[in-house]
C-alpha cells in the first residue's frame, strides 16, 4: 500500500563437512552471515537541524514532528539476508544516526527498525535524503534522538533477489531482522553506541512487515533482539479476510496483482496460466511488471501497463477475469485465500507494548478490514498491552473542508482528499502516536 511521502551458506558448509570421511577432523560451520555487511556502509550526507526544520516548516509537518534536536547522518546499507525460500541473498537500506552536541544527540541511542510502504519502483532506495519517506523518518525519529534502520526489502535497489515477495510475512520479517543486525554492525565500525532497546514500526505494507518481524523476534530471537515496543501503522494484517471481502480498495489495480504474482513466485500455486487470472492486454506483461525498473504509480497507468481512470471497481473489472475473483471470494480452498491465511498476522500474543494506528476514512487499507479485526483478535485472548488509535479526526481537521471530510464523490475535493488520505495525510499522525509510545519505553 502506497506511502509518499536452496541452502544457506551455513547449511551448505554443514552438508559439505558431513560428506568427508570418518578420519577427517570436524569442520565447524562459519558464523551465520545474515545481517553482515556486503560492503562498507557509506555516509551519504548529514541533514542539519536547520535543513530538517526548514523541510518540516515548509511541508506543514513541524506541528506534528516538532523541531529537530539533532543533525541526522544518512548512511547507506547493503547487507546479507535470505529470500522467500531461505536462499542466501542481499538487501539494501538506510541507517539514520543522530548527531550533534544537544541533549539526546549523544550517548547510546534506541534503535527504531522500520518497514516501508508499498513501492512499485524497483530502483528506489531509502538511502536518499530527498526521499519523502526517508525525510519523514529523519524528522519524526532520528532528529529526536533515535537511531533508525529502514530496509529497501528484497528485490529493490541493490538487492540481487529476482523478485519482491510482496506481503509475504516471513521474508518481510527476515528483511527487517537482518537490517537490525546490519545496523548493529554499522554502529560498531562507525563508533555509534546503541542502547540495545529496539522499537519496531512500519506503515502500510510496512505495518504488515513490522508486525511480522515483531512476531518472529518474540517467538525465536528474544535473547538477541530486545523489542520494547511495536507500533504497526495502517497495515493489512487480515489478508485472507480482505481478499474475500466485496470491498474494492483504492489502488486495487496495483496492490492485488502485486500480491497474486508475488505469491505465485513464492508458492507456485496461484494459477496454472496467467490468463486464468488477468485479461488481455495486461496478462502478457503482468507477471514481471511489479516492481518496475522504470515506471511509477502514475506512469504505470498513463502508459497503459495497468488500467486507470474510473472507479476502483472499473479498474478491477478491466484487469481481472470475473470468475477468478468470484472463486477467490467464495471458495475456502481457493489458493489465493489459502495463501492469504499463511500471511495473516492474527493469532499471536505480543509480549511488549503494541500500538495499532490507522484512520477510519482510509480507502486503501480500511481499518474495518484490518485494524479492527486485529485488535479484536488480541482482545479475544485478554491482552492488555495492545492499544488502538484512530487518527481520522486529526486528518479531517487538518485536510477536510471546514474540518470535515468532503462528501460529494463527484467533486475534485473528494478525489484529492481520499487520493491523499492513506499515503500523505494519515502517516505523520500515526508516526506521532508511535513516537509517543517509544518515548515512554526508550
Amino acid at each position: 500500500m502506497k506511502t509518499r511521502f536452496v541452502l544457506t551458506a551455513t547449511a551448505l558448509a554443514t552438508l559439505l563437512a558431513a560428506c568427508g570421511g570418518s578420519d577427517d577432523a570436524p569442520v565447524a560451520p562459519p558464523p551465520d552471515p545474515r545481517g553482515t555487511l556486503v560492503e562498507t556502509s557509506q555516509n551519504v550526507t548529514t541533514l542539519t537541524v536547520a535543513q530538517i526544520d526548514a523541510g518540516t516548516a515548509g511541508s506543514g509537518l513541524q506541528p506534528i514532528s516538532g523541531k529537530a534536536k539533532c543533525d541526522v547522518r544518512v548512511v547507506a546499507l547493503n547487507y546479507r539476508t535470505i529470500g522467500a525460500r531461505a536462499e542466501a541473498t542481499n538487501a539494501s537500506g538506510v541507517m539514520l544516526v543522530p548527531s550533534g552536541s544537544a541533549a539526546g544527540c549523544t550517548g547510546s541511542f534506541p534503535l527504531v527498525a522500520y518497514g516501508k510502504g508499498t513501492d512499485v519502483q524497483k530502483p528506489r532506495t531509502l538511502a536518499n535524503p530527498t526521499d519523502g519517506e526517508t525525510f519523514l523518518l529523519a524528522a519524526m525519529y532520528a532528529a529526536q534522538g533515535y537511531a533508525v534502520v529502514a530496509t529497501d526489502y528484497l528485490g529493490y535497489a541493490k538487492s540481487a533477489y529476482s523478485f519482491h515477495p510482496y506481503l509475504h510475512a516471513d521474508s518481510e520479517a527476515t528483511s527487517i531482522i537482518d537490517s537490525i543486525r546490519a545496523a548493529r554492525a554499522t554502529a560498531a565500525v562507525q563508533s555509534v553506541s546503541l542502547s540495545g532497546k529496539v522499537m519496531l514500526t512500519g506503515y502500510s505494507q510496512g505495518g504488515h512487515s513490522s508486525m511480522a518481524a515483531h512476531r518472529a523476534i518474540e517467538k525465536d530471537l528474544g535473547a538477541e533482539i530486545n523489542v520494547v515496543a511495536g507500533a504497526h501503522l495502517a497495515g493489512p494484517y487480515n489478508l485472507s479476510g480482505s481478499l474475500k471481502s466485496p470491498v474494492v480498495i483504492a489502488g486495487y489495480q496495483y496492490f492485488v496483482p502485486f500480491i497474486i504474482t508475488a505469491w505465485q513466485k513464492v508458492y507456485g500455486d496461484q494459477y496454472t496460466n496467467v490468463n486464468q487470472v488477468f485479461k488481455a492486454p495486461y496478462a502478457a506483461t503482468i507477471e514481471n511488471l511489479l516492481p518496475s525498473p522504470t515506471l511509477d504509480f502514475t506512469t504505470l497507468v498513463t502508459t497503459g501497463a495497468l488500467p486507470g481512470g474510473g472507479t476502483p471497481v472499473q479498474a478491477r473489472d478491466a484487469l481481472f477475469q470475473a470468475d477468478y475473483i468470484t472463486a477467490a471470494q467464495t471458495s475456502p480452498t481457493h489458493p489465493l485465500f489459502l495463501a492469504g491465511r499463511k500471511n495473516d498476522l492474527l493469532g499471536w500474543n505480543p509480549k511488549s507494548r503494541t500500538l495499532l494506528c490507522g484512520g477510519a476514512g482510509d480507502p486503501t487499507v480500511p481499518p474495518a478490514l484490518h485494524q479492527a479485526p486485529m485488535k479484536a483478535d488480541f482482545d479475544s485472548r485478554g491482552l492488555t498491552n495492545v492499544s488502538s488509535v484512530d487518527v481520522d479526526a486529526a486528518v479531517q481537521a487538518a485536510f477536510g473542508i471546514n474540518g470535515r471530510a468532503p462528501t460529494d464523490p463527484t467533486s475534485a475535493a473528494f478525489a484529492t482528499y481520499y487520493g491523499n488520505y492513506h499515503g500523505t495525510y494519515a502517516p505523520p499522525f500515526c508516526h506521532a502516536q508511535a513516537r509517543g509510545l517509544f518515548d515512554a519505553v526508550k
